[in-house]
């Protein structure tokens, strides 16, 4: 009798996302199990309880997904999940909390895409600003784009206290190099956008980040990519289904969430996937969802 793909869904949060447990059954998953409330100190076990219940042989069958919505903390959760095995005893293990590994992925990889085909270049040396990094999208947009050479400025909207302690924890973290910015008023905004040839927005749903006016005050600017398809748009004048077409009052084009969404959606899919897929336990992190989003975004 084939064995059974089970994968066990563990978030810090006090529910499991209805959209990452509909998206692991649709990928192929015969049984998912979600875990509420799970503290850091908690994952050993829990994995620990995964892996020895099945054969060595039988790891490859069984999957721990992390959620949340704390991109360091689902990291943390990550790091501890993988020191929890115990050779041959190995299970596979996928980070994306609150979708944003995914989500950072495939913006950054629509952006990369639209840099190489319509501008001739690449995210390397790239000037570009991340308004919305203190979310968990926003952080992990920064990140990607910071190791691809990219040189990235996080926008703080209540100052530059936050931002900075951010960019603190990404350079400790990730060895990359973030600038941090005041986007405070509208005119400090207008200067984050003027200092940079791509904007990226990764705020919460359903509020405007920087308007028509202010995305006109970039005169090099090229792309500004949205997250939120949540009216009003994140950035005025970039509509959902905006893939490269110009924006009007700007030089720029624009990059909408449906665009972004279509990669997300099949990236997050796609990893799911290959988890079941495997002929030896995997662990997938943001790095894992960017490889196969630029595969998706060509």
């Amino acid at each position: 009798m084939a064995r059974k793909h089970i994968l066990h869904m563990l978030t810090p949060l006090k529910h499991m996302s209805p959209f990452d447990v509909n998206m692991a059954l649709d990928a192929g998953f015969d049984a998912v199990v979600p875990y509420v409330d799970v503290s850091l100190g908690e994952v050993t076990g829990l994995v620990q309880d995964a892996i020895f219940s099945r054969p060595p042989d039988a790891g490859v069958d069984t999957g721990i997904f992390i959620a949340g919505k704390d991109a360091p903390l689902a990291l943390d959760m990550f790091d501890v999940a993988k020191k929890a095995m115990v050779p041959p005893f190995k299970i596979s293990v996928f980070a994306d909390p609150a979708g944003s590994f995914t989500t950072a992925a495939a913006m950054v990889a629509k952006v990369e895409k639209l840099l190489a085909t319509k501008f001739e270049r690449s995210l390397k040396d790239t000037r570009i600003a991340v308004f919305g990094a203190t979310g968990v999208v926003g952080f992990c947009t920064a990140v990607i784009a910071a190791r691809e050479g990219a040189k990235v400025t996080i926008v703080g909207h209540d100052g530059i206290e936050r931002v900075r302690k951010i960019a603190g924890d990404m350079q400790a973290r990730f060895g990359v190099e973030i600038t941090p910015m005041d986007g405070s008023s509208e005119d400090k905004k207008a200067a984050a956008v003027s200092a940079n040839e791509v904007v990226l927005s990764a705020a919460k749903a359903g509020v405007q980040v920087l308007s028509r006016d202010v995305l006109a005050a970039g005169g090099d600017l090229l792309i500004a990519a949205d997250v939120n398809a949540v009216p009003p748009a994140g950035i005025e004048g970039v509509a959902v289904n905006a893939n490269g077409d110009p924006i009007e009052a700007t030089k720029a084009v624009g990059i909408g969430p449906l665009a972004i969404g279509g990669v997300k959606y099949k990236t997050e899919f796609g990893l799911f996937q290959k988890m079941i897929e495997a002929d030896k336990a995997v662990a997938f992190d943001f790095q894992d969802a960017f490889s196969l989003a630029r595969e998706i975004a060509k």
